[in-house]
């Protein structure tokens, strides 16, 4: 029975963060849909660009809890249903696929920064707040929220390594599934690297024309 609760689990997830709050938030408050202008990124930083600041926090904050929620039910109640080892990694992986490829919304989604900060806050409120505030040093310093995110990519799996004895124990598969959102985070930012080497990347605060 603990691979059919592993299978539910994993499943559950996916789905959860399969729910594009981008989109789902600016439909309920009568706004355009993020996949029609700016980026066309169903994320937080696109639907700032609406005008909407309510809008994106919201999108901001359930993206984010959306990556949290599933890993805390696994440890609310994992030992109840003798979850296997990996299931909390396995389903922080599966709530971040679940944004970046939607079942709901035609496997179209968004980035992840917001769900994969949720995740790793899931495995330490450490982690990810040394995470969330390396976005900050760099989005404040460069403007760049592409930029931010990159940057978290790139140290969030080493300061999964650093904490090691310290706030947790590094396990391999949390460790393997930090390392493969890193590289998700860096492959669907992959238009705004070229744009940042281009300096034609957007700045935080800055509107697209016509929005």
């Amino acid at each position: 029975m603990e691979y059919a609760y592993f299978a539910i689990a994993v499943l559950a997830a996916y789905l959860i963060g399969s729910l594009s709050f981008a989109v789902i938030i600016s439909r309920l408050m009568g706004l355009n849909d993020p996949r029609s202008y700016g980026s066309k990124n169903p994320g937080a930083t696109n639907v700032l660009r609406s005008g909407n600041k309510a809008a994106a926090v919201l999108t901001l904050l359930l993206d984010g809890v959306k990556g949290w929620l599933p890993m805390a039910l696994v440890m609310w109640f994992g030992k109840d249903y003798g979850l296997r080892e990996g299931t909390l990694a396995a389903v922080g992986l599966a709530a971040f696929i679940g944004h970046l490829y939607p079942v709901f919304f035609g496997f179209q989604g968004g980035k992840g920064v917001a769900t994969a900060a949720g995740v790793l806050f899931g495995v330490h409120w450490v982690l990810g707040l040394a995470t969330l505030a390396t976005w900050v040093i760099v989005a404040f310093f460069s403007r760049y929220s592409s930029l931010a995110a990159l940057a978290c990519a790139l140290f969030a799996p080493w300061y999964y390594l650093l904490g090691d004895r310290s706030f947790w124990y590094v396990d391999k598969m949390m460790a393997l599934a930090v390392v493969t959102m890193s590289a998700f985070l860096v492959y669907r930012h992959r238009d705004n690297i070229n744009k940042l080497f281009k300096g034609t990347e957007s700045k935080l605060g800055a509107k697209k024309k016509g929005h």
